[in-house]
């Protein structure tokens, strides 16, 4: 990695030189706000950074893999990792948090210390999706949200609020991530977001996990194990739940039957459709659609 940063921006913190170091862009479209040096080109920081996507749905490239995070996700980009984000849909919005690890140690000589180096600056996670699907990132994304939050109420305690609120998620990706060891994990890595790129582009159609396991080209029984390993749960169990969120959707922004939505999204019984949505959000579907509510957003 050293060699190849060379070749690449290094994005300075725009705030390096004050007391207080930390950087929040508000990215809206084709515009960063404040507009930083590594802002859509390839480029790596000394720092570590967040994103929590406000709406749309960008695609952050690294030298190795790609993902694309939509609204309501987040993702961990460790420092020193070569990437690059994207839009991927017309209207864009996104917060992305800068800052340096010795934030979270609190003090020289702290025990905290530990729980940051146990992850900031290992080439074994040089990122990590949090996806709003997923019932384990519910924490971490709350965080993301309320750091996103706060850039809009400033008051005299924002400094303190933030370094409160960033100590918060970071005590949540702790207790959410486990660095996975050398090598054969990063392998892991790069099936995962094959699985779920398929799954993105194939959840209306019926896929069986002989599809998805074909996907990455590895066995049935791999594909189980990098589900369970990386994100504590099944492929289907992911799946089920990336089509409800793509129903809830539909169901806020269309006026199509239930019926049509259930089996856009990959339901084919719309019983089934309807049990599964009830057991998830806590309403049917068409009252869903009344209330207008957001899935897996609160």
């Amino acid at each position: 990695m050293g060699d190849a940063k060379k070749d690449y921006i290094n994005s300075v913190n725009l705030k390096a030189d004050s007391d207080f170091p930390y950087l929040v862009l508000d990215v809206i479209n084709d515009q960063s706000y404040p507009r930083n040096p590594g802002f859509q080109v390839m480029h790596w920081h000394e720092d570590l950074q967040f994103i929590y996507v406000l709406d749309g749905e960008i695609e952050i490239k690294t030298l190795d893999t790609s993902v694309q995070i939509n609204k309501g996700s987040g993702i961990f980009i460790n420092k020193n990792v070569i990437h690059l984000v994207n839009k991927k849909t017309s209207s864009c919005h996104y917060n992305s948090f800068i800052f340096p690890d010795y934030f979270l140690k609190f003090y020289f000589g702290s025990p905290a210390s530990a729980f940051v180096e146990r992850i900031a600056g290992k080439d074994e996670l040089p990122i990590c999706c949090f996806p709003k699907e997923m019932d384990w990132c519910k924490s971490i994304l709350s965080a993301l949200s309320r750091l996103a939050d706060l850039e809009n109420r400033k008051t005299e305690f924002y400094v303190y609020q933030a370094l409160c609120l960033l100590s918060t998620l970071w005590l949540e990706v702790c207790k959410n991530i486990q660095v996975p060891s050398k090598n054969i994990d990063i392998v892991m890595g790069v099936r995962m977001q094959k699985f779920l790129r398929y799954i993105s582009e194939h959840y209306e159609e019926d896929i069986s996990l002989d599809r998805l396991s074909k996907s990455a080209n590895v066995s049935k029984s791999e594909c189980l194990r990098c589900f369970k390993a990386s994100m504590q749960t099944t492929p289907y169990r992911y799946l089920t739940e990336y089509r409800l969120s793509k129903a809830a959707e539909l169901l806020k922004n269309s006026d199509e039957p239930i019926g049509t939505i259930a089996d856009r999204v990959g339901f084919r019984q719309i019983s089934h459709f309807g049990k599964r949505f009830k057991e998830k959000t806590g309403l049917s579907p068409r009252d869903y659609r009344k209330k207008k509510v957001t899935l897996l957003e609160t």
